[in-house]
């Protein structure tokens, strides 16, 4: 079971910005344009008054009221009557609108008095529909005041005035008591819609419209500072990890030149010791026995002078540097190969929390994706930074130049021409981009067949689909 929300404020002067806002003369961030005509006035204003403001006045002036109002008083109240979200979709989903919105119109009259009650707008183009009622506080009766100081001697005693005139006094309205009776009758009279009063004492409060809007973008601009951070973070690491497959390939190249170069010396080695091998078999044959120690020692002579035993020493000298090269070649393989693994483990758990905040911002702020990938189809068509920044941020551009069209591989030139987005109504989360009001598929086919038609073309009429989203 939901809870009802009843917030009531008492604001100084005429409310003319709130006028604005309730009767949407200005349009909040966190409305959708295209929804706004499913919003309804629900308390007509009186003949000749046009607006909120306008009623509010009307009614100071016609509730005969005697004493003059100070600059200081609260002229109106400023009271929000809704639920939780969930609750209110319900209520939407079973078709008692209608209902919610007239017993809350009678609870109103019968809380503050049906004149009093002077405006009641309702809103369906935010996420939660809601109720903005204005009362002007005009209550009868002793001053609240004058009832206490009787009860203390020596306090100051007010000039006794008729019981049943009329006062402007947003102080008798407002106090502990009422305000604690409105949201208990409140909560019994949206019993029915399975919505039970709020937890007495709970802490939450309600947050002012311009300073959840200044939060809202302050938060914004940071996570925006975040990811710009996080993605040169992310560029720095890959750089570092290219650069560390770089140094490994570097490394088995030279182990592998190593074990080559130590190949070719062994095969010599073996050449040399095959021919030694056979210079010794014919020393053995009977040709040379009966002088086999003169040549043996002339032939081994003559060995030591072909080969020279230094050269074979200098070669197996060469054969073990290469050896010890080729272990340290192994032993930097083995500690790179380290390094690279710790570097991939840390990169890859960078990539896993830069993922995870990126999930969180398209959380919290779900129109970031719809507006990057918009943002991204404007430039391809050939909107310039400046124009692609403006248009993502809900602001009308005006441009002339050509666009480039994608389905015909074509650019069309316009003068003076209007580009802006809109929120796609039967698409939740989307987006449309007009240009004139057209959306730009629909313009830039539009462009093709004027294209056609000037060089003589006989165009076939186009069936038209309004509200065609970029993806």
């Amino acid at each position: 079971m939901g809870y009802v929300v009843l917030h009531i404020q008492k604001p100084k002067g005429n409310d003319a910005r709130t006028s604005a806002h309730i009767e949407r003369r200005v349009h909040p961030a966190n409305a959708d344009q295209s929804r706004e005509h499913l919003n309804e006035r629900l308390v007509e204003y009186p003949d000749g008054v046009e607006n909120r403001t306008a009623a509010i006045q009307h009614r100071i002036e016609t509730a005969g009221i005697t004493r003059k109002i100070g600059t200081n008083q609260v002229r109106a109240l400023q009271v929000m009557l809704s639920g939780t979200q969930e609750d209110m979709q319900r209520i939407v989903s079973a078709g008692r609108l209608d209902e919610w919105c007239a017993d809350n119109v009678k609870w109103l009259r019968d809380t503050f008095g049906a004149d009093n009650l002077v405006a009641a707008e309702f809103h369906r183009d935010e996420q939660t529909p809601h109720i903005h009622a204005t009362v002007v506080p005009i209550v009868t009766g002793e001053r609240r005041k004058a009832k206490e100081n009787k009860a203390e001697p020596g306090k100051r005693t007010y000039r006794k005035r008729p019981a049943n005139a009329a006062r402007l006094c947003a102080d008798d309205v407002m106090t502990r008591d009422n305000l604690e009776r409105f949201q208990n009758t409140y909560a019994e009279a949206m019993h029915k819609y399975g919505l039970q009063r709020g937890i007495r004492g709970s802490e939450a409060r309600h947050i002012a419209t311009p300073l959840y809007y200044r939060d809202l973008h302050a938060k914004n601009e940071d996570l925006k500072l975040d990811i710009a951070e996080l993605e040169e973070t992310k560029e720095t690491l890959q750089q570092e990890v290219t650069e560390l497959d770089t140094q490994e390939c570097q490394a088995r190249t030279h182990t592998e030149q190593a074990a080559a170069e130590k190949q070719q010396a062994e095969s010599e080695l073996a050449g040399k010791q095959s021919e030694l091998q056979k210079v010794k078999s014919e020393l053995k044959t009977e040709k040379f026995k009966s002088t086999a120690a003169e040549a043996g020692t002339k032939i081994a002579d003559g060995i030591d002078s072909l080969f020279g035993s230094s050269k074979i020493e200098r070669q197996q000298q060469e054969i073990e540097a290469l050896h010890s090269e080729n272990e340290g070649q192994k032993q930097e393989i083995a500690r790179l190969t380290q390094t690279i693994a710790r570097e991939r483990s840390e990169h890859h758990k960078t990539i896993g929390d830069l993922n995870a905040e990126l999930n969180k911002i398209y959380e919290w702020l779900p129109d970031i994706k719809p507006l990057i990938r918009m943002g991204e189809y404007c430039r391809s068509v050939g909107f310039t930074e400046d124009m692609v920044k403006n248009i993502v941020s809900m602001q009308s551009v005006r441009f002339s130049g050509k666009l480039y069209s994608h389905e015909f591989t074509q650019r069309f030139e316009t003068t003076n021409s209007e580009a802006h987005l809109e929120r796609d109504p039967k698409r939740p989360g989307m987006f449309n981009l007009l240009i004139d009001g057209t959306n730009i598929v629909q313009w830039l086919r539009q462009k093709y067949d004027d294209f056609r038609k000037s060089i003589g073309i006989k165009v076939p009429e186009r069936r038209q689909n309004r509200g065609q989203s970029i993806k």
